[in-house]
């Protein structure tokens, strides 16, 4: 076998196993159909993180209050800002009852640890739900609580929601983070489905207060910088306590990076998490992105030699179809249609990002979460 031949069936053996993703994983949530939970209107404490957030809390705060929902508190956590922080969120809380304020000072053993503010703001709820989102961040719909509390039950204590960023025009930057945004939570929501959680995203997420008290909360992982919220559900979700919620009504939408370093920064903090998974899990990521590498790396290689055009045209299409056909219908659910037609360019754009990223990280590691 020359080189050429062994390019070629390396390629087969590539197509198929990303067909085979797209097949037994990624199908299973383009292809669900949303199921109308029944109202359970349970007591809820909405927990927010902040540190250095005080205009966005003026600007996104307000959403939160404003749900349609019975019983809810929100807690608020200030975590050692050097701002007006802890001035907007004693103006709120003196209109709202319902305002929990918690004044996370730094100490020496968890400094910069945005899982000691958290864990202080858990132990303070009130509540035995608790639904998590970013200072940044707004519920699209006032029945986000609703949507996304409408999953828990007696079996399902974790739920899995989805955190989109706002569409800036005229911006490749703006559609490649709203890409890796999308990539990332078909990749959830479908392991999720095939009884595999692996993640979940802070921006949107609810568990029960037993899941974190059971874990002995973050412990496990409390010297790792980022993590509160995938490093979290990685250790404690289940085939059988997890739900997704992808509901319209559910979604939160949070500011995106307007610098590709300033995003490269946010996502190096946030794929030095991986390392940490279950292995399973690693395994089932790594081989994903090593064949969606190699497909991009082995797929032009062949064109240009015209080895075996006809059967290289064939795979290629075929994994194509399939990738614009299960994703444009995630996409579709998630609202973010407009990504579609540029699918290849965002994802070959990606993957190099990603290797780019993970080279960076083995050399220096990423600063605190702020």
């Amino acid at each position: 076998m020359n080189f050429i031949d062994f390019i070629f069936y390396s390629f087969i053996i590539v197509v198929v196993i990303q067909i085979a993703y797209y097949i037994f994983f990624f199908s299973k949530f383009a292809f669900i159909k949303p199921k109308k939970e029944r109202t359970k209107n349970m007591p809820v404490s909405v927990i927010i993180c902040a540190k250095n957030e005080a205009e966005n809390l003026q600007n996104f705060l307000p959403s939160v209050i404003s749900q349609n929902y019975p019983e809810f508190e929100i807690v608020l956590i200030n975590d050692a800002s050097t701002d007006d922080t802890l001035d907007v969120i004693e103006a709120f809380a003196a209109q709202h009852s319902n305002i929990k304020i918690v004044d996370v000072k730094n100490i020496e053993a968890f400094w910069g640890n945005k899982k000691y503010a958290l864990t202080l703001g858990i132990k303070a709820s009130k509540n035995d739900y608790l639904l998590f989102t970013d200072a940044d961040c707004k519920p699209l719909s006032k029945y986000w609580i609703h949507d996304m509390c409408s999953h828990f039950n007696g079996e399902k204590t974790i739920v899995l929601g989805y955190g989109a960023y706002s569409k800036i025009k005229n911006s490749f930057l703006n559609k490649l983070i709203r890409f890796e945004t999308l990539v990332t939570a078909v990749q959830y929501f479908s392991f999720a489905k095939a009884g595999i959680p692996y993640m979940g995203v802070g921006r949107n997420l609810a568990y029960a207060k037993k899941e974190f008290f059971s874990a002995n909360g973050f412990i496990n992982h409390i010297k790792v910088l980022s993590g509160d919220d995938d490093l979290f559900i990685n250790q404690v979700a289940t085939k059988s306590n997890t739900a997704i919620c992808f509901s319209e009504n559910s979604i939160t939408q949070s500011i995106p990076k307007t610098t590709f370093s300033d995003w490269v920064k946010q996502k190096r903090r946030h794929i030095s998490t991986a390392k940490h998974y279950k292995s399973n899990h690693k395994i089932l990521l790594a081989l994903l992105y090593c064949t969606q590498l190699l497909f991009w790396t082995l797929a032009p290689v062949l064109l240009i030699t015209l080895f075996n055009w006809p059967i290289v045209v064939g795979l290629i299409l075929t994994k194509l179809i399939l990738q614009y056909t299960i994703f444009g219908m995630s996409a579709k659910k998630l609202g973010e249609q407009d990504l579609v037609v540029l699918f290849p360019f965002l994802e070959v754009f990606l993957v190099i990002t990603q290797l780019t990223i993970f080279i960076n990280n083995l050399i220096s590691k990423p600063n605190h979460w702020k």
